[in-house]
C-alpha cells in the first residue's frame, strides 16, 4: 500500500565541472512512501544525501558548467537512473532541479595558488643561490688573506736565509748585490708597467 508523494528540498549543493567552475545546485525530490518498506528501511535523510551526492557526481562528470546551465535536466536524469530509492521507506518518482547558481572558478584559482607556489619555490632556490655565492666569495677572500699571509711569512725567512748562506760561504757580497739589484730593476718595471695601464675605473 502505498501514501500520497511528497516534495522534499536539499540543501544547496556544491560541484564542480570539469572545466573547473564551481556551480551551486538546489533541487526537489518528489517522493513517496512505501508502507511494506517503511520498518527497517533508511528515512528521507538517506534519500536526501544520496540525491545530493549524485548531484556532485553528475556535475563533476559534465564537460562544462555551461552544459549543466543550458541543460539542467541531465542532473535529474543522471541522479534518478542511478537508483538511489534503493534499500530505504521511499520511492523516488521524480527529481527536479529548482536552482543553478555559479561560484567561483575553481580552476583559475587554483593555477593561481600553483604559480604563487611555483615562484616562491623559485625565489627560495634563487636566495639560496645567492647565499651560496656569498659564502664561496667569503671562502675566497679567505683563502686570499691566509695566502698573503704564508708570503709575508715565507718573505720573513729571506733574511734569514741569506744570513746562512753568507756565514756558510754559499753566498759572496757580489752575489748580493747582484741579487739586489735584480729586484730593484723588477720593482721599477713593475712601476712603470702600473703606471701605463689606463684607468678603466673613469
Amino acid at each position: 500500500m502505498s501514501v500520497i508523494p511528497r516534495v522534499i528540498e536539499t540543501p544547496r549543493v556544491s560541484a564542480v565541472a570539469k572545466d573547473g567552475i564551481q556551480l551551486f545546485c538546489v533541487a526537489r525530490v518528489t517522493v513517496r512512501a512505501n508502507i511494506d518498506r517503511l520498518v527497517g528501511g533508511a528515512g528521507e535523510e538517506t534519500i536526501i544525501a544520496r540525491v545530493g551526492e549524485g548531484i556532485v557526481s553528475s556535475i563533476g562528470s559534465a564537460i562544462s558548467h555551461k552544459a549543466v546551465l543550458e541543460n539542467p535536466d541531465i542532473i535529474s536524469k543522471n541522479v534518478l537512473g542511478k537508483g538511489l530509492d534503493s534499500g530505504t521507506a521511499f520511492e523516488i518518482l521524480s527529481i527536479d532541479v529548482a536552482d543553478v547558481d555559479v561560484g567561483k572558478n575553481i580552476g583559475a584559482t587554483l593555477q593561481i595558488d600553483q604559480a604563487d607556489a611555483d615562484k616562491n619555490i623559485a625565489q627560495a632556490q634563487a636566495e639560496k643561490r645567492r647565499a651560496m655565492a656569498v659564502a664561496n666569495e667569503q671562502e675566497m677572500k679567505a683563502r686570499v688573506v691566509e695566502m698573503k699571509a704564508k708570503v709575508v711569512e715565507a718573505e720573513a725567512e729571506i733574511p734569514k736565509s741569506i744570513a746562512e748562506a753568507f756565514r756558510q760561504g754559499h753566498l759572496g757580497i757580489m752575489d748580493y748585490y747582484r741579487m739586489q739589484n735584480i729586484q730593484a730593476d723588477t720593482s721599477m718595471r713593475d712601476t712603470l708597467a702600473s703606471s701605463s695601464e689606463p684607468d678603466v675605473s673613469k
